[in-house]
């Protein structure tokens, strides 16, 4: 399903100190492509096998191929279900005929719903590593020399160090030589400030970075004093991106949160000032739209706009940004969505905006994603292996956290979950 999938939910140092400290037995899955590989786990005395079939609990990262499911088994990955996302409910349909327990990583939250189990800002960084890769090869199709050409897709570095010392240089000759006049100001858009935000941000610090407000954008191309040996950034944050219908009253985030209804979308006052546009805000349907077809339709009618690409890192198909018209992979990551004809061309030519929308990113940094995500996970192991499963969901002793992310319990959608019976 995934080809470039190379991450692991267990490093072979943390399920070698799971079954020291804590007496786990686990079995590992042989594979050709994983990160890790089955030598490094043999190496830690860790059984490796071509079949889990004796394994009561089964640890994956992505969705996990139809035909592999087994009966009353139980199964922990990202399952991508809670949305009733349509490509997957023949999957979730499947588990429910087994009589499987699905514990989807996405929910295991705290009281206050905040994610627990995460591979942390590794999808932002990897994500900005390719927008820039794709600014550099878009803006050397328009003509248009520049140093971002020397930036790699984030798989094409050695590791994370190498992809960051190479970005670094790319700003030591911003910072030497200037960006040519044709892009300058040079403005890279941040929606959303949360971890994933903060790891892409992590990336654009790499070059001389010079921070404005989002009310400072409409005055700044016409502005003497810009420099062309900066990149402009800008974060912008709820109430930036929508306002109140009823405008007499100010804008409240809770309100939002809790009544999207009485909110609208005042985004595109932003995007023709910015070059690049790096997305990393959650969506939801009952959420307005970050950008619509509509508006990039408008935008490239006129012309061409400043705006050269998108980098949906959250990368939700026709969410947010509506022009995401379908996630790509890692060695395919953008297409050019054309606002005329509605389509994705693959690669940076043509009318309209590059497209980033990998949605493997931390998948492009393999190890040091695989390694923060293990860390958090392997706390949560021991309960998960020591708990019934035989009984009724509610005299299941799991911890709250784990709890609270069981979609699936035996065949039967969960109390808090059951909603998704009209996506089946």
């Amino acid at each position: 399903m995934y080809a470039l999938e190379r991450r692991v939910p267990l490093t072979p140092k943390d399920v070698h100190e799971l079954a020291q400290k804590h007496g786990v037995e686990v079995i590992v899955q042989s594979s050709l492509k994983r990160v890790f590989t089955d030598e490094e786990y043999l190496r830690v005395g860790i059984k490796v096998k071509e079949d889990l079939a004796s394994c009561s609990v089964i640890f994956g990262i992505k969705e996990i191929p139809i035909p592999v499911f087994k009966e009353e088994k139980t199964y922990v990955f990202f399952s991508h279900t809670i949305k009733g996302q349509s490509y997957n409910m023949a999957m979730l349909s499947r588990m429910l005929e087994l009589r499987c327990t699905l514990i989807d990583y996405e929910k295991v939250t705290d009281e206050d719903g905040r994610r627990l189990i995460f591979f942390g800002n590794y999808a932002g960084l990897a994500g900005m590593i390719d927008t820039l890769w794709a600014l550099g090869k878009r803006l050397a199709w328009e003509g248009i020399p520049n140093f971002f050409e020397e930036v790699n897709r984030a798989l094409d570095y050695r590791d994370l160090a190498a992809a960051r010392e190479a970005i670094r240089r790319v700003g030591e000759r911003i910072a030497d030589a200037g960006l040519p006049e044709a892009i300058t100001p040079l403005v890279v858009g941040f929606a959303g400030y949360g971890n994933v935000s903060r790891g892409a941000q992590e990336i654009l610090a790499l070059l001389p970075v010079c921070e404005i407000a989002p009310e400072e954008l409409r005055t700044l191309h016409k502005e003497k004093e810009t420099s062309n040996r900066v990149v402009y950034k800008v974060v912008f944050k709820e109430e930036d991106m929508v306002k109140r219908v009823d405008s007499k009253r100010p804008f409240d985030l809770q309100e939002y949160y809790q009544h999207p209804e009485r909110y609208q979308g005042i985004f595109k006052r932003y995007l023709a000032h910015l070059s690049v546009l790096v997305n990393a805000i959650y969506w939801d349907t009952v959420y307005p739209r970050l950008v619509t077809k509509a508006v990039v339709k408008k935008m490239y009618e006129k012309g061409q706009p400043r705006l050269r690409v998108i980098g949906d890192i959250s990368c939700d198909v026709e969410g947010a940004i509506e022009c995401t018209v379908k996630a790509t992979e890692p060695d395919d990551p953008v297409y050019v969505y054309d606002p005329v004809a509605d389509r994705a061309i693959s690669g940076v030519e043509g009318n309209g905006p590059v497209i980033m929308a990998v949605d493997i990113l931390p998948s492009e940094l393999p190890r040091e994603a695989s390694i923060y995500f293990s860390g958090v996970l392997k706390a949560y192991i021991p309960a998960i292996a020591q708990a019934d499963f035989t009984g009724d969901f509610d005299a299941c002793d799991l911890p709250a956290p784990i709890k609270r992310a069981v979609i699936a319990y035996r065949g039967e959608l969960t109390p808090e979950y059951s909603y998704l019976k009209k996506y089946l």
